[in-house]
C-alpha cells in the first residue's frame, strides 16, 4: 500500500507498526558494554565540519518550507522538483521549533529572526490550531491549520510538538514565547488519555471515538509518558510509567529492550530527553540504543551476503520512502520486504550511539552517492544503490530527527535546553529514575 493511499485513511506510521509488534516478557537486565556512545568520542575538525554541513542543510529544510504566518511544517518535500504540497506534520513542527533553537545557536539564522519565527508558531498553535483536550490532529493542512487526509488526535505526535515547544521555552527565554508555552502544555488533558487505561491509546477521532491500538510495548512513546507524567495540570499516574512491556531481544550475543519495530523507535524520545547517566527499575536506556544500534548495525552487516553493498560504510533501515511507496522495515528480526535500500536517517539518529560507526556511514553516503543522494536539504530520505534509485523527497521527521541528534552529539544544546524544563525533571522524578 502506498504511502498516499496510507494517508488518505488517516493511518500513521505507527498504527502500521501494529502488524508486526510482538510480545515478550518484562524483566530487568544487564547490558553488554556499550561501544563508542556520545561522550567517549572526542569529534575531529573534519568531523565537525562535516556534522555542521549536514545540520546546515537540515536546518534550512524547517526554515524554508515552514508556513512564516503559522509556523507548521510541511511533513514532507520533493528536493528535485517545485513542490506545491500543502500538508504540515504536528511532529515535523516540533522538530521545527527545535531546529529554530539550533540554527539561532549555529548562527544560520538571526536570534530576531529566529524568535520572530518562534512566537509566529506558538501563537497560532495556542489560539487557532484546531485541538481535541490540548491534543493536536497529526495532518493539518499548512496555511490553515484545519484537520487534513482525516487524520487521528495523534498522543505521539502531540508529544513530539510539545517536545519542540518545550525546547523553544527554555532557549529564547522571552516572555511572550514562555506565556504561549504554558498555555500550549498545560492544556493537554492526560487523565483524559488514561482515563479507563494505564495503556495510552494511539490517538482519537471524532468519527469512532480512541484508536484501538495501545502504546503496549517498547517504542519512541517513553517521551509522551514522561510528559505526562511532568505535567501539573493534568498528570498522568504513575502507574502508566510500568505499565507497558519491556521485551528482552538477543543478537549476536547481545541483549536489549525493543520491540518487532523499525530502528527509530530507539531514537525520538532520545532527541530530546537525556537519558545519560540515569536509568529506572528496568534498564539504562541510553545503553540500550547504544547496544540496539550495534545490534542493527551488524544485522545490516549480516545482510550483505544478500547485498553486497550493506558493510561497515553503509548500512541502515529504518521506516522510510522505497521504489514501491513507504515501507516500514528494520530488524533483527527482519520485518518489511527489505531489497537492499538504506535511509540516511537510521545513521543519523543514532549519532549520540555510535557516534564513530554512524559518522563513517554517512560521510559515505555522502562521498560515494552524494550526486545523486545529496540536495540542498541533505541526503534524500532514502536509496537502493544497486538499483539506482534516490528518492526525490525528504520527510522531515527523519531529516528532523538527524538534525537534532547531530546537534546533541556536537554539543548537547538540546538535551541541555530541554532538561532545564520542570516538566521534564519532573517526568523522570516521577517515573522512578535515578542518576549513576
Amino acid at each position: 500500500m502506498g504511502e498516499e493511499r496510507i494517508r488518505s485513511l488517516g493511518l500513521s506510521r505507527r498504527r502500521l507498526l501494529q502488524q508486526v509488534l510482538g510480545a515478550g516478557a518484562s524483566a530487568p537486565f544487564k547490558l553488554a558494554k556499550p561501544a563508542d556512545p556520545a561522550g567517549s568520542v572526542v569529534l575531529t575538525s573534519e568531523d565537525n565540519q562535516f556534522l555542521e554541513e549536514v545540520e546546515k542543510a537540515s536546518f534550512l529544510f524547517f526554515w524554508e518550507q515552514a508556513n512564516p504566518e503559522t509556523g507548521l511544517v510541511k511533513d514532507r518535500c520533493n528536493v528535485r522538483a517545485s513542490d506545491k504540497g500543502g500538508v504540515a506534520s504536528i511532529a515535523a513542527t516540533g522538530f521545527g521549533l527545535t531546529a529554530l533553537c539550533i540554527g539561532q545557536q549555529n548562527g544560520w539564522v538571526s536570534a530576531r529572526d529566529a524568535r520572530e519565527r518562534a512566537i509566529a508558531s506558538l501563537h497560532f498553535l495556542s489560539k487557532k490550531m484546531p485541538t481535541h483536550r490540548g491534543f493536536f490532529y497529526h495532518w493539518a493542512d499548512l496555511k490553515t491549520g484545519e484537520r487534513t487526509w482525516d487524520s487521528e488526535v495523534s498522543s505521539v505526535d502531540t508529544a513530539i510538538l510539545l517536545c519542540g515547544v518545550l525546547t523553544c521555552r527554555e532557549h529564547f527565554r522571552y516572555a511572550e514565547i514562555t506565556r504561549m508555552a504554558y498555555e500550549i502544555f498545560n492544556r493537554i488533558d492526560w487523565t483524559w488519555l488514561s482515563e479507563d487505561t494505564s495503556l495510552l491509546p494511539h490517538g482519537w477521532m471524532p468519527e469512532v471515538g480512541f484508536l484501538p491500538y495501545r502504546w503496549d510495548y517498547y517504542s519512541e512513546h517513553m517521551m509522551m509518558y514522561l510528559l505526562g507524567l511532568g505535567s501539573s495540570s493534568h498528570p498522568l499516574p504513575v502507574e502508566t510509567w510500568n505499565a507497558w512491556k519491556r521485551t528482552t531481544f538477543e543478537y549476536d550475543g547481545l541483549r536489549y529492550i525493543g520491540s518487532y519495530a523499525p530502528l527509530f523507535i530507539h531514537q525520538y524520545s532520545q532527541a530530546w530527553f537525556d537519558f545519560r547517566g540515569k536509568r529506572d527499575r528496568y534498564a539504562d536506556y541510553f545503553k540500550n540504543s547504544v547496544t540496539a544500534t550495534e545490534v542493527h548495525r551488524r544485522f545490516c552487516i549480516q545482510l550483505g551476503k544478500q547485498f553486497p553493498h550493506y558493510s561497515d560504510d553503509l548500512w541502515g533501515i529504518t521506516a522510510s520512502d522505497s521504489q514501491h511507496g513507504y515501507v516500514v522495515w528494520g530488524g533483527p528480526p527482519e520485518i518489511g520486504p527489505i531489497d537492499g535500500t538504506v535511509v540516511p536517517s537510521a545513521a543519523g539518529g543514532s549519532l549520540p550511539f555510535l557516534p564513530q560507526a554512524t559518522l563513517r556511514v554517512l560521510k559515505h553516503m555522502k562521498n560515494r552517492y552524494g550526486h545523486e543522494a545529496w540536495s540542498r536539504y541533505g541526503l534524500v530520505n532514502a536509496f537502493n544503490p544497486i538499483k539506482k534509485w534516490y528518492d526525490t523527497d525528504v520527510i522531515a521527521i527523519d531529516t528532523g530527527i538527524t538534525l537534532v541528534m547531530a546537534e546533541n552529539l556536537r554539543t548537547g544544546l538540546v538535551w541541555n535546553t530541554f532538561m532545564k524544563n520542570p516538566e521534564a525533571q519532573r517526568g523522570f522524578r516521577r517515573a522512578g529514575f535515578t542518576s549513576f
